[in-house]
């Protein structure tokens, strides 16, 4: 090979290869408490004041509210302060993704309705501490795909690489630990809505346990069960998930079915196997926006940019669902949109690697380091897919909250779903009292499964 295509070949690499440095410097943390916020998000305003400067986010909850309700309405009295569709779209491309303006394209009557930003993002001072310690000592390791040296934070408040962003996305503060009742809705090309399942998701952030440290910490960021109870053909299944910060300690998956009367390891679901919560409409790897391992692309920080995501969805989830889940798409006058800054990432199959969605964009609030929107284009280099959060608000935790209210559209078939809603349920993403690790534990998946 010629000198010059080895240093062109060896700059590509380093361009797309995750940075294994070590965290950032003192000086750079320090911004943190001055320029950035605690999670390290731009705190000023955007140039005209669309986006406005960040005050410290949502930190009460409304007078009167009680654990576990549904979360009102936060900007009840607000109208949109602009509306775009298919025809005015044009005027407002530089902020909307590929995917949206496909959905205008596709379906005449979706829009979005833009209304004032507020960005209400915030998370415990214990979460911001972390954060603060994190930073300069939190490094990559698995070829960018793991995380050491951090605890109860975002890891990379400063980030390098999209590989850095994608960890965040992963840590992203959330709460703790949380139970809450759910249900799967898909829509068929032909505006026919069903519940695919529903039950009862839990969650053990032990990543973020407030009583936990660095130093404790057993590697397993997150531990999870959604328990299926609807319909009848579905009562008893389960799925378990243990995720781990890196490689030293294995993700472990495992699945009971009714049929089998028997817990097994599940290794297929990842990756590109249909969904088979969302009846197959989503993929496993889109589960919660980004589930399991995503070692088969290539990731590429591409910047930050302005655009229009759902955000302060409240109103959403508490709509009835005959409201929100209409045929093609979801009802337009119950989402709200916000302008906001987002780090957007590119994800390319990487090379020898084989996969349905060779290619995806991704866009990352800046505030609660949460997947806000992606697409992903098929082999053929043809939009196919693309997926959403309905981001809640929760100023009792405090959190944006981008792990309920998700969903992605097939934009060839024409179906579509949302997952995790509590729509017409009694309780809403409730925080509860630690919850047993023995709880998320095979053996108990099993014993629930023998009653």
């Amino acid at each position: 090979m010629h000198h010059k295509h080895i240093l062109a070949a060896l700059i590509a690499g380093f361009f797309l290869a995750p940075l294994t440095q070590a965290a950032v410097s003192a000086d750079e943390a320090a911004k943190l408490k001055t320029t950035l916020t605690p999670l390290g998000a731009e705190k000023a305003a955007n140039k005209d004041g669309s986006i406005p400067t960040w005050s410290g986010g949502l930190t009460k909850a409304p007078a009167g509210y009680k654990s576990g309700d549904p979360r009102p309405d936060l900007f009840p009295g607000e109208k949109p302060l602009l509306t775009i569709d298919a025809k005015n779209m044009a005027q407002h491309e530089a902020r909307l993704t590929d995917g949206v303006k496909a959905l205008m394209k596709k379906y005449p009557g979706f829009h979005i309705d833009v209304y004032p930003s507020h960005r209400t993002a915030a998370a415990p001072q214990w979460v911001y501490d972390n954060t603060a310690k994190n930073a300069t000592r939190a490094k990559l390791v698995d070829g960018g795909h793991g995380t050491e040296n951090a605890y109860g934070g975002t890891p990379f408040p400063l980030p390098k690489d999209g590989y850095e962003v994608f960890q965040n996305h992963r840590l992203a503060w959330v709460g703790s630990y949380v139970q809450t009742p759910v249900r799967v809705w898909v829509v068929t090309a032909d505006g026919k809505r069903a519940m695919a399942s529903g039950g009862t998701q839990s969650f053990r952030k032990q990543y973020y346990d407030p009583e936990g440290s660095l130093e404790k910490f057993d590697g397993y960021a997150g531990l999870g069960k959604f328990a299926v109870s609807e319909p009848g053909s579905k009562a008893g299944e389960a799925i378990l998930a243990h995720d781990a910060l890196n490689a030293s300690n294995p993700r472990g998956l495992w699945q009971y079915l009714v049929g089998q009367r028997r817990v097994r390891k599940a290794p297929s679901v990842a990756y590109d196997t249909p969904d088979s919560v969302t009846s197959g409409i989503g993929l496993f790897d889109e589960a919660f926006n980004l589930f399991g391992p995503i070692d088969k692309h290539e990731l590429k920080l591409v910047g930050k940019k302005e655009i229009y995501i759902p955000y302060n969805n409240n109103k959403a989830a508490a709509a009835p669902v005959a409201e929100l889940v209409t045929p093609n798409t979801l009802n337009p006058n119950q989402v709200r949109w916000e302008l906001h800054r987002v780090w957007e990432v590119e994800a390319t199959l990487a090379a020898g690697k084989r996969h349905v969605v060779p290619k995806r964009k991704y866009y990352i609030d800046e505030d609660s380091w949460q997947i806000a929107l992606f697409d992903g284009w098929d082999a053929k280099g043809e939009l196919w897919r693309t997926n959403y959060t309905l981001f809640l608000t929760a100023p009792d935790i405090p959190a944006v909250v981008g792990n309920m209210m998700w969903g992605g559209y097939d934009l060839q078939t024409g179906a579509y779903y949302l997952n995790m809603a509590s729509n017409e349920l009694k309780t809403q993403y409730k925080p509860v009292a630690p919850i047993p690790r023995s709880f998320f534990s095979p053996e108990e998946l099993a014993n629930e499964g023998a009653r």
